[in-house]
């Protein structure tokens, strides 16, 4: 089996739950072909919220899904022993590598951020050939260099606006045109100068959109959602939130994202309204292209270890206790019950005594109490308080539920 084929083989163990020629199959195999691609230039979880809660200490070992990189460099500004990160995406994959490349062989921080941060400018092109490309891995360089359909090599991205591609950047770009249609022009809601400004905004020309009887149909079909990277299987669990309607739930997580916190300092936000960031320190963009964290950033990239497997297999070649922190990002809604079971039954093997485990899931409750057999969900406690917290404070309002566990042995 070729490489590519066992990701898709992988990826369709995650993701297909419906027969081949059903409607549900057939929207399945669509999303896990999508997903062998990037999906995700700049990941839709808010590394903030995930770094208070875990309590990241220094010298800790973290176990990560890599998805397009952000939350796992911004981790490394907490200073971490390593980081081993895993993800079944090719693309997700050589997008972390050329990220610790870039922060451990670029010149210098001015660099590092024209090519992640403007992540628009020609001159990224030249770093990425004089001070990258020697470094990188064949299949993470072939990646970077393959020219596909359009002639030019895929590295041109960072010259044309990285955030502008993938599948969600494209999808962003499509739900900016289709506000603008509507009359609503999400620039003017990322340039709002207060709270208030920003309820307004909403209140008054994004929360009309969510009546359109066009908007409410097309919202409905699980193909639209395949660009925020949400399978069917978990467009039932969003939907079960609201009876069903999942034109509800998307109105509430778009509110929330508008307006309960200010747009200069929440990069999400920019990112849906203007697909870049508009900022250079501070909460305007993810911890890592701080310049005040470039240092630790640069000493810590050595130190990450990325694989194109599942974090189940990863764990597995891992020794028992071994694993500080994980972080699930929203996997575990595409996962079967079986499928489950071996994940936290690795993540309890190579717990070492206080580790922490945090997830995301698109349905507010918890998942796991009766799926993961008791023998194995019992050695872990679930803190309400802190996932309670955490979901408050994640800037990016896209999931219904962050949980945090902590083993107790």
């Amino acid at each position: 089996m070729s490489d590519m084929s066992a990701v898709r083989a992988q990826l369709g163990a995650a993701v297909h739950e419906g027969r081949p020629l059903s409607p549900t199959g057939v929207q399945e195999r669509i999303f896990a072909r999508l997903f062998t691609g990037l999906v995700y230039a700049q990941i839709w979880e808010d590394p903030e919220a995930d770094m208070r809660a875990l309590g990241i200490a220094e010298g800790e070992a973290l176990v990560c899904i890599a998805s397009g990189g952000c939350n796992v460099m911004s981790y490394l500004t907490r200073r971490p022993g390593e980081i081993a990160a895993a993800d079944l995406s090719p693309a997700h994959v050589a997008l972390l590598r050329l990220k610790l490349a870039a922060a451990r062989h670029l010149p210098d921080h001015d660099t590092f951020f024209a090519m992640f941060g403007h992540a628009d400018r020609a001159s990224s092109v030249a770093a990425y050939d004089i001070h990258l490309a020697p470094h990188l891995d064949t299949a993470t360089r072939a990646f970077w260099e393959d020219r596909g359909l359009t002639g030019t090599r895929r590295i041109e991205m960072v010259a044309r606006g990285l955030y502008r591609h993938g599948a969600l950047g494209r999808f962003l770009g499509i739900l900016g045109a289709v506000a603008r249609f509507c009359g609503a022009d999400l620039r003017e809601l990322a340039d709002a100068p207060t709270l208030g400004d920003q309820k307004g905004f909403f209140d008054s020309r994004i929360a009309p959109i969510y009546d359109n009887r066009a908007i409410r149909w097309l919202a409905r079909r699980p193909v639209m959602l395949f660009g925020l990277g949400i399978p069917p299987a978990q467009q039932r669990k969003l939907a079960a939130d609201a009876d069903g309607d999942i034109v509800a739930v998307l109105r509430e997580r778009t509110r929330k994202l508008a307006c309960d916190f200010p747009a200069a300092e929440n990069y999400f936000l920019q990112q849906a309204c203007h697909r870049r960031y508009r900022g250079r320190s501070g909460r305007a963009v993810p911890p890592y292209l701080d310049p005040r964290a470039f240092d630790a950033v640069r000493a810590g990239a050595a130190h990450v270890d990325v694989q194109n497997r599942s974090l189940t297999d990863l764990l597995a070649a891992r020794p028992a206790a071994s694993v500080d922190c994980a972080t699930l990002l929203d996997a575990q809604d595409w996962m079967s019950d079986g499928q489950l079971a071996d994940l936290w039954r690795e993540l309890s093997r190579t717990a070492r005594p206080g580790a922490r485990v945090l997830f995301r899931t698109g349905g507010t409750p918890d998942i796991l109490p009766g799926r993961v057999p008791p023998e194995i969900l019992g050695r872990w406690r679930y803190d309400g308080r802190a996932s309670a917290l955490a979901l408050a404070e994640d800037r990016s309002a896209i999931y219904g539920g962050v949980h945090l566990y902590r083993f107790e042995g």
